[in-house]
């Protein structure tokens, strides 16, 4: 079942990259007491993901913190190593947590997975934002499978 307003983010292991290496955070602790913006995207990389859904994210920060958000957070299924040099490419710095849900766990538990194996990318997540406040599901903005229409910054800036 999809996730929904009003519902919690179940409490799973996510990974971010750091100078150590991947660094396990649980979502329950990350998310706790703050206001996020949350987005996710089928993969690090792709077209779209790279080109308008993180730049868009990176660009509105300053008016999404200005509108409250604590923090900004992108989650894709793929590893922490693949997220950190995604971030650095795409210069992140602070604005944006990068967040592996490598395993999919995360992806599967709010029902957002998206099989794209017969594109040889496996199951992935589906193009959406949320906005958390401690923990919990005020907003989703879940895209139709290819577009990108809802799920961008200033849909959810609007939003606030």
């Amino acid at each position: 079942m999809t996730i929904k307003v009003g519902d919690r983010i179940p409490d799973v292991t996510l990974y971010v990259m750091s100078e150590q290496g991947p660094q396990a955070v649980k979502t329950g602790e990350l998310f706790k007491g703050k206001k996020v913006a949350l987005f996710a995207l089928p993969g690090a990389f792709t077209p779209t993901c790279s080109a308008k859904h993180l730049p868009g994210f990176i660009e509105k920060h300053d008016e999404l913190k200005g509108k409250g958000v604590d923090m900004i957070a992108c989650l894709s299924v793929n590893d922490a190593f693949v997220m950190g040099a995604w971030g650095k490419q795409q210069n992140t710095g602070d604005k944006v947590t990068m967040l592996a849900d490598g395993s999919g766990e995360f992806t599967r538990a709010i029902g957002m997975e998206f099989d794209l194996s017969a594109r040889g990318l496996g199951v992935r997540s589906q193009r959406y934002s949320m906005l958390l406040e401690d923990g919990v599901v005020k907003k989703i903005n879940l895209e139709k499978p290819g577009a990108f229409e809802v799920s961008d910054a200033s849909t959810l800036l609007a939003q606030l």
